[in-house]
């Protein structure tokens, strides 16, 4: 499986945003994220790291 566990970095911790994520497009300085149940979150963020051997998707909030 390729899906990965999105996270959102809140006072320098990781929390758990999303998990089995296997989409992620960007629009602007938005994230659409969708899950392998065809769930989608919307999230004003950007990308931080991918960590693809750990299935880690670590995003950071946008203002």
């Amino acid at each position: 499986m390729c899906e990965a566990n999105a996270y959102i970095v809140e006072n320098g911790k990781e929390k758990l945003l999303m998990e089995t994520v296997d989409k992620l497009v960007p629009d602007g300085d938005v994230l659409m994220l969708e899950n392998v149940f065809g769930e989608r979150t919307f999230i004003k963020a950007r990308i931080k790291e991918l960590a693809l051997v750990e299935h880690k998707i670590i995003l950071e909030e946008r203002m």
